[in-house]
């Protein structure tokens, strides 16, 4: 390989063969004359035996340089020259390949691939093999390991299939695997690194370059500080709102976040930006939302970043449930401080939307009671039959049911307690006891409350004592230092009835006045909400998890449960990757910011180490370019050969014609980026197949989707229907032919130009000839009242089809085609629902039954898209999955429609068919 200044010779022997330009020159110097035509009679030969005029042995100077530089060209296309290849490898063994491939990675993967991809190509040029490392664990058990010797082209297939992990990197466990390698020669490393590191491993980064390096050479590839990635942190919930933080690894530039909440099915119910203050790294996203929507968000993500960090999974322990307090509005009104519900609406305050009344009101018709997550029954709230009864079945049908007890309890014991009580309560100070108030013990592995720290000054004074049982200790999830039991609780149906042995205020402890007060009461409030910790050994199977791109899919085959007690210090990895445990109805978030403590950019590393970014400009292959500009030369000298030949005459212009025209298709052939014009491929598969077509509007991510919807629809209709539909592929209405389509899907957007008067009357005439336009105003989310004809995207409908030939419209009746083509339907949902779907009326119809128009307003394009693993890219409201099949379902008839016209309408053999029947 020959560098010379940013161009590359990558076959550079070949260059050699310039040294024959000499040789060239002189062989092309000497020019045979061409053949002179004289006239006859003979007589004319004794007349021109003395010529005057002496033909030139030796060709002007100006042809001669033209063959020279066509020659020279030809040399350095066959040395293949490549523009901006970046440096030659040092060293001259193998090429060490070290990716960071975890959750940080995620974020402009593509290009990191691309980056090894260019690594890969250089070891191919220089003859050397590669070795694969990557630094974060792939399976169960598995250390981190690093590939044998390949060859480029295995090297490839591994990086074609690498992709991200949803958790963090092990670099030391990566060091260990790159100590074991026995390479031979000086080993130059590529280092891909994610750009982050915590900051207690700050020291074990440079360790790890510096053994890298010790290999021969290092070169690490890092991405620009302001494309690092971020983490979104656990979200917690602050007076009405959900708020959550997002830290960044480097505090450069002020950069916005949008972070969206999205529902259980994809449908975004809020969006916030997020600036960081100056020179912070840390920031707050607040989503106020009434509670009903508050309480559906399931994820919160950053807009367009591809991590599992930049994904936090919301389950019931980070929501604001309803939970009942049975207590009247007005006993706090005279002496609120010597009630127990004030200090219990003060602990449920920063988690829980409180709702007050007395038992009867909270589980009666008064009062949504499906909603509520927990009952909380202060000292004497539970004195009728009739209540008792009540808040045993909604116990049992999944809620927590919260008794706190007090003299009335100790008095008058009854049947609704986790474990039976001893007549009296326990005074653990004053006259007649010799025993000072007591502190908690350090809660048991099993219980929920594990975890919780426990404060040195909290103090029980006095407490309900529970009659000794052999299942005692199995319902105990709290104790006293003494070992008697302060919160006992028993599974109860579907729900759980729970114990405080002492009062929900000062009467008896100063545990209300304690921060442990509220976590214990959050933590029992979310067994109500299905999402609570296990006191037994139940195991939480996962159920969804993200992957290292921060989609939602379902678990692989090497995930493993989570043992219920355990889940709370659980860390992501591969055998407990981020994402939702449980079951469908009971499911706990595992979120990566328990396994990512800090965020901190790599720092500095050993001297000697090259450092690059993944921005390198990508390399150009010139061999086209030149190959094309040779045969311009080529063709030139052809023609100006024919020309000193005098053969260049009138009557060979058809030749010379023919020639030029040969020259032009090979010089496009050769050139790396015909135009779209000449690209007569493109006209011919337009002809050959069905394509569904779509009109491009301008922006490109309304293209991609309608791209993505039509590729959808595609392979629906191939899958069901005999339609062989051959793709999607979109359309320009002013430039490009529009005899090939039935059917334009057409969306609007706010920018899209308005229409030449060519275009007009191109769409006039598709219209006129058979063809069908069927225009998606995508507004009916806005929720206007006139469905499509009403809103911004019809807005700009009317101005776009200003002069166009709309017939008159009218709702699709009943009894329509599109209500039969291929399945049977009434309503027309697209990834939203409702509105109407506009056809031409029924006297106006004249191709063949068909509507030349057709609005809708349910962005169809978005319901029917898929990504490249088939997994739908948007979510349909408010009906999901089924809301979606539905809009599949309708575009299989619009395609039929549009394909087939009017036969289903045709009731001429009906008769004879029902005769058949023998009906």
């Amino acid at each position: 390989m020959v560098t010379l200044g940013g161009l590359v010779f990558l076959a550079p022997a070949i260059l050699a063969a310039l040294i024959l330009l000499p040789v060239i020159y002189w062989l092309l110097r000497v020019t045979p004359p061409a053949p002179r035509r004289l006239s006859f009679p003979a007589i004319r030969l004794l007349l021109g035996l003395q010529a005057q005029e002496e033909t030139p042995e030796r060709m002007p100077w100006w042809l001669l340089v033209l063959r020279l530089a066509l020659a020279a060209l030809i040399i350095i296309a066959l040395a293949h020259p490549v523009l901006n290849p970046g440096s030659a490898l040092p060293g001259s063994g193998p090429v060490l390949l070290v990716v960071d491939n975890g959750w940080a990675a995620g974020k402009g993967w593509p290009q990191r691939q691309e980056a090894l991809r260019t690594a890969v190509d250089k070891a191919e040029r220089a003859g050397r093999d590669v070795v694969l490392l990557a630094t974060a664990p792939t399976a169960p058990g598995e250390p981190v390991a690093a590939s044998r010797l390949l060859r480029p082209s295995e090297a490839r297939g591994l990086i074609d299939n690498l992709a991200p992990s949803p958790w963090p990197t092990d670099r030391a466990a990566a060091l260990k695997a790159a100590d074991a390698l026995r390479l031979p020669g000086s080993v130059h490393v590529v280092w891909a690194s994610d750009g982050i590191t915590a900051e207690k491993e700050a020291d074990g980064v440079r360790d790890f370059a510096a053994r890298l390096q010790r290999f021969g050479s290092l070169e690490v590839l890092t991405p620009q500080a302001f494309d690092l990635a971020h983490l979104v942190g656990t979200p917690q919930v602050v007076d009405t709102a959900l708020t959550v933080p997002v830290k960044r690894a480097a505090a450069v530039g002020d950069v916005p976040l949008v972070l969206r909440a999205a529902a259980e099915d994809g449908r975004p119910l809020a969006r916030t930006e997020v600036r960081f203050p100056a020179g912070q790294r840390q920031a707050e996203a607040r989503f106020e939302l009434p509670s009903t929507a508050r309480n559906a968000i399931a994820a919160v993500s950053i807009e367009g970043e591809t991590t599992a960090g930049a994904t936090v999974l919301v389950d019931e322990r980070w929501r604001r449930r309803p939970v009942g307090l049975a207590a009247p509005q007005d006993t706090a009104r005279a002496q609120p401080l010597l009630t127990e519900s004030y200090y219990l609406q003060r602990a449920l305050e920063p988690f829980a939307e409180i709702r007050r009344g007395s038992v009867a009101d909270l589980l009666g018709g008064t009062q949504p009671t499906d909603r509520l997550a927990a009952l909380l029954l202060p000292d004497g709230t539970l004195s009728s039959d009739a209540d008792r009864q009540a808040a045993e079945r909604w116990m049992e049908s999944g809620g927590a049911l919260i008794r706190f007890a007090g003299p009335i309890l100790a008095a008058n014991p009854d049947p609704l307690v986790p474990v039976p009580l001893r007549f009296g309560d326990r005074t653990l100070s004053g006259a007649m006891s010799w025993t000072e108030p007591m502190s908690l013990a350090p809660f048991d592995a099993t219980s929920p409350f594990q975890g919780l720290t426990i404060p040195a000054d909290v103090r029980i004074q006095r407490q309900v004592l529970a009659d000794p049982s052999p299942d005692l200790a199995d319902k105990t999830w709290a104790r006293l230092t003494d070992g008697t039991p302060i919160v006992t609780a028993e599974k109860r149906g579907r729900g759980w009835l729970i114990l405080i042995h002492t009062t929900a205020g000062p009467g008896w402890s100063n545990l209300a006045f304690s921060g442990l007060f509220v976590d214990m009461l959050r933590r029992v409030v979310a067994l109500g909400s299905g999402v609570g910790g296990d006191s037994g050994q139940a195991s939480l199977a996962p159920v969804k998890l993200l992957d290292g791109l921060g989609r939602l899919v379902p678990p692989p085959p090497l995930a493993l449960p989570i043992a219920g007690p355990a889940f709370a210090s659980t860390v992501p990895g591969p055998e407990h990757p981020p994402g939702f445990y449980g079951t469908e109805d009971n499911r706990r978030a595992l979120n990566l910011g328990s396994a990512v403590t800090s965020l901190e950019p790599i720092p500095d590393l050993p001297p000697g180490v090259s450092v690059a970014g993944y921005e390198a400009p990508a390399e150009v292959d010139l061999r086209p370019w030149v190959f094309a500009l040779a045969m311009i030369l080529l063709i030139l000298d052809g023609l100006i050969a024919l020309f000193m030949r005098g053969l260049l005459t009138p009557p060979r212009r058809a030749a010379t014609a023919s020639l030029l025209v040969a020259g032009a298709v090979a010089a496009s052939l050769l050139s790396p980026a015909p135009a779209r014009a000449q690209d007569d491929s493109r006209t011919i598969a337009m002809a050959n197949h069905v394509r569904l077509a779509y009109v491009e509007t301008g922006s490109q991510d309304v293209d991609a989707i309608s791209q993505a919807g039509l590729e959808g629809l595609a392979q629906v209709l191939r899958d069901r229907t005999s339609v062989n539909a051959e793709g999607a592929v979109g359309i320009n209405v002013e430039s490009d032919e529009l005899a090939f389509f039935p059917l334009l899907y057409w969306p609007m957007t706010e920018g899209q130009p308005a229409l030449s008067d060519a275009a007009i009357g191109k769409l006039n005439a598709f219209l006129r000839t058979g063809g069908t336009i069927f225009f998606d105003t995508r507004d009916q989310a806005t929720g206007s009242s006139g469905g499509a004809l009403a809103g911004p995207g019809a807005e700009k409908l009317r101005e776009l089809t200003q002069g166009l030939d709309v017939p008159p419209l009218t709702p699709v009746p009943p009894d329509h085609i599109l209500t039969r083509a291929f399945y049977l339907m009434q309503d027309f949902p697209g990834r939203y629902a409702g509105g109407d779907l506009w056809v031409e009326t029924a006297d106006a119809t004249v191709n063949d039954g068909v509507s030349t128009i057709i609005i809708g307003a349910n962005d169809w394009a978005g319901a029917w898209a898929t990504g490249p693993g088939g997994a739908p890219m948007l979510p349909v409201v408010p009906g999901g999955e089924r809301q979606r099949e539905m809009a599949y379902r309708f575009g299989v008839n619009l395609v039929m429609y549009a394909l087939t016209g009017n036969y289903k309408s045709d009731q001429v053999h009906v008769p004879a068919i029902l005769e058949r029947l023998g009906q």
